[in-house]
């Protein structure tokens, strides 16, 4: 958080440098109310590189094995940006590494666990265990320590749903 802090400080100072540079180099003909207002559009500008990387820059800390299966994008009033370019502000992955499989009357089932990371004032990460059955499409949750399936909450998976494929794909 504190270089998140040293990072915006710095692109206002730069940009409030580059403006007093221009206003040195008009001549000081150039209005001195420019040199805040760029310090201004250097912060804002730094806060939305840094809003718009997030997703990519936690994608990078992933191990190869994990696989992102779903994301989130919003729009938000105070960020008028957004409804043009929409902001990445969660995504739910699967580590591939550590899926189990087993067969039961027939049926390929595979435990997983799904990841999901949020952007927040501080980042959140929550997950779930879960039961898939490959040949029925069947995602169950896992709760407890005993890991019993809830079964109140069962959702049937389309066939091209990229949690479905990364989950049951072999290799």
């Amino acid at each position: 958080m504190i270089w998140h802090w040293v990072a915006a400080a710095s692109a206002a100072l730069g940009a409030a440098g580059i403006a007093l540079l221009l206003r040195a180099l008009s001549g000081r003909r150039l209005p001195r109310w420019m040199i805040p207002a760029f310090a201004g559009l250097g912060l804002l500008a730094y806060q939305i590189h840094y809003e718009y990387d997030w997703y990519d820059n936690k994608r990078q800390q992933l191990p190869e094995s994990a696989q992102v299966v779903s994301t989130e994008q919003s729009r938000m009033l105070w960020r008028p940006w957004t409804y043009r370019y929409p902001l990445t502000t969660a995504f739910s992955v699967v580590d591939r590494d550590t899926l189990r499989e087993s067969r039961a009357n027939g049926d390929r089932l595979v435990e997983f666990i799904l990841y999901r990371f949020e952007r927040q004032y501080r980042d959140v990460l929550t997950h779930q265990a879960y039961l898939m059955n490959c040949s029925a499409g069947e995602r169950v949750p896992l709760i407890g320590a005993r890991r019993r399936p809830d079964l109140d909450r069962l959702r049937q998976l389309e066939e091209n749903d990229p949690q479905r494929q990364a989950v049951c794909s072999k290799g």
